[in-house]
């Protein structure tokens, strides 16, 4: 998701158009938590093109989605146009919403809580949702399997940016545990399942385009990337890759002390 300390907004159009957003399915994990239903209010965190503000709110959810990059702003209304949802957007921070006191009944960050100063937005959390309100902290990431395109692209992102440092991941996101119960949230629960998602091989491409290991290269040094990507999935794998995934998320609920 696009948000402060990043820069994905540069490969906007890359980031709508070929990478994917939460599948349907974990709309529908969420339900049983009492996530998603007609009516409440949602706020998006770090919303990037809107994925999951698009789903909530064509389940009948009032969304509000906030990111600090107009570019990503603007790539998601043009999405929501597309397929008839209706959402506010916001150009802020999680640190900072601006939104009122006590208006949500949940706060979702999908994809962006590692980037955030998480102190301060957890705090900006507690302070937005209202009393048992859920904080939703959901990530939906590829795995690097041996053998897997994935593997093989992760280590092209290395050889090309010795500097990234999000490679070898497992999609398993324990360490924000501490952080929620630090900040008196209740009730903690998770739950992760592995997808696969199907790309076509110039998808996938753009998918990498708008990766973080990507975006943080200067534009001769992403183009040169991008090319010697193309040749290698030409070489190595089929036109339509089917590439490993996990979804992660932690659900916790706000309890006023007073």
């Amino acid at each position: 998701m696009g948000v402060s300390g990043t820069n994905f907004g540069k490969a906007a159009a890359d980031y709508g158009k070929f990478r994917a957003g939460f599948p349907d399915s974990l709309f529908d994990r969420l339900r049983p938590f009492g996530i998603g239903l007609a009516l409440q209010h949602i706020v998006d965190l770090g919303t990037g093109t809107g994925t999951l503000a698009r789903g909530f709110a064509l389940r009948g959810c009032t969304v509000t989605g906030l990111d600090p990059d107009a570019r990503m702003l603007a790539q998601a209304q043009e999405l929501d146009a597309q397929a008839g949802a209706q959402v506010r957007y916001v150009e802020a921070t999680a640190e900072a919403t601006g939104l009122n006191a006590a208006a949500a009944d949940v706060v979702i960050a999908g994809q962006c809580w590692h980037w955030f100063d998480r102190p301060r937005a957890i705090e900006e959390v507690r302070r937005v949702l209202k009393p048992g309100g859920v904080l939703v902290i959901a990530h939906f990431d590829w795995l690097p399997l041996a053998g897997s395109v994935v593997a093989v692209t992760e280590a092209l992102i290395q050889k090309h940016n010795p500097h990234w440092h999000l490679g070898g991941g497992m999609g398993l996101y324990p360490q924000w545990l501490p952080d929620l119960s630090a900040a008196g949230f209740a009730d903690i629960e998770t739950f992760s399942y592995d997808v696969a998602v199907r790309y076509p091989a110039e998808a996938w491409r753009g998918r990498i385009r708008a990766s973080a290991g990507v975006v943080a290269l200067d534009a001769d040094a992403a183009r040169h990337f991008d090319e010697e990507h193309g040749r290698m999935l030409t070489a190595q794998f089929p036109p339509l890759l089917e590439t490993p995934h996990r979804i992660f998320a932690a659900i916790a609920r706000h309890h006023d002390p007073h």
